[in-house]
């Protein structure tokens, strides 16, 4: 079998995933190419796992000082540029496509009719998650972005049959404390959150940001991200002060490590995240990142027990290379019923639960304007 997974690379969290599944997909001599797109390919780090892999310039979202600037976002969104990427991206060697919220492999699929899973956290959306900031934008972005009709979303709670736990790196253990907060918010000014963290004095931070270059200030760490680092820190955290990305998240959860999060302005998915960690009561939720809100939390005592994951990526992997994709309810009720067993709770599915993992497209009729979009293109575009 030979796969193609696109990985959308906005943020750290999809990078995250893909490792852990490029490793399982290695350990089973699986054939799988990469593709990249939502970033510069000069600020991916940490790339080995992946081999010789594939770069376009897909899709992303401008992001200032915390909030989606619209604006910019369309005036950069190069549309023209990534139909041509879809157009020419072909998809004849493959078996099957894999895109984890990327938009270029997954077009490209729908478009080639050929065998398409998206996986990822945008795919839990449905009728029972909880859901802030929905607009008709949003509801726009998330169904036609990176659309698919066999869909594997990953939430903090099984709100439909076919959702799965979080995809992290189980291995991860907590580690002695060394008495310090790691803060990752990469949507806000850098500067300022430095300025925010050297006011409170009495407690230490490492701050990580690709923006950032090494050196200490006072009581803040400056580190710029990187994956061994980050997560050597983050496994001997005191706290961690993040935005609501669900990788991250996942991950404290896992080890049992308390969070003060901030969601993205305007961004539905990090909005709907912090609704439902507050519901379930993992993590606390600050509107904006401000020397109160961050002294209240301090100040609390905290007890957060560890959540243990399932080696979610392991199974996923197995399961795709199984080829029975029609078996995804075996598989979502198989990974919660290990989740309950290790951390010994009870998980109770909302009574409407839906035995199926078609959420967003039941069957993907893509818009006219895309249909037309495609037919005009240039004939001397030829795959790639």
């Amino acid at each position: 079998m030979k796969i193609l997974y696109g990985v959308q690379g906005t943020g750290n969290g999809h990078l995250s995933r893909a490792r852990m599944m490029a490793k399982y997909f290695k350990l089973h001599n699986a054939e799988v190419t990469y593709l990249f797109s939502g970033r510069r390919q000069s600020n991916l780090f940490d790339m080995e796992v992946f081999g010789n892999y594939l770069h376009r310039e897909g899709l992303t979202f401008i992001t200032e000082s915390g909030a989606i600037n619209y604006l910019k976002t369309a005036l950069n969104a190069r549309l023209l540029n990534f139909a041509k990427d879809v157009a020419t991206l072909n998809l004849n060697q493959y078996d099957v496509v894999i895109s984890d919220f990327e938009p270029v492999t997954a077009w490209a699929a729908n478009l080639q009719r050929k065998p398409l899973i998206t996986t990822g956290h945008q795919y839990a959306f449905g009728e029972n998650t909880p859901v802030a900031g929905e607009t008709l934008l949003s509801n726009w972005v998330m169904k036609l972005f990176a659309p698919s009709n066999i869909s594997i979303g990953q939430h903090w709670h099984p709100y439909h049959l076919g959702i799965l736990p979080p995809i992290i790196d189980t291995s991860l253990s907590p580690k002695p404390c060394h008495n310090a907060y790691v803060v990752y918010l990469p949507f806000e000014n850098q500067q300022h959150i430095t300025e925010i963290l050297q006011q409170l004095k009495p407690y230490q931070f490492i701050q990580y940001s690709s923006e950032l270059k090494d050196t200490n200030l006072g009581n803040v760490a400056l580190r710029k991200a990187n994956h061994h680092g980050f997560k050597n820190d983050l496994c001997g955290a005191r706290g961690v002060i993040c935005n609501t990305g669900f990788e991250l998240n996942s991950e404290c959860l896992h080890l049992g490590i308390p969070v003060l999060t901030r969601p993205l302005s305007g961004q539905m998915e990090q909005l709907s995240n912090a609704k439902a960690l507050q519901q379930l009561g993992y993590a606390e939720v600050m509107n904006t990142v401000n020397v109160d809100s961050i002294t209240q939390w301090l100040q609390k005592e905290h007890k957060q027990l560890p959540r243990k994951m399932p080696d979610v990526a392991n199974h996923l992997v197995n399961w795709i290379l199984g080829g029975e994709w029609h078996r995804h309810a075996e598989l979502s009720h198989s990974l919660w019923q290990e989740y309950s067993e290790t951390n010994n709770v009870s998980i109770s599915p909302p009574n409407n639960y839906q035995e199926n993992l078609t959420h967003f497209l039941p069957d993907i009729n893509l818009p006219k304007f895309a249909k037309r979009l495609y037919s005009s293109m240039p004939v001397n575009i030829t795959p790639s």
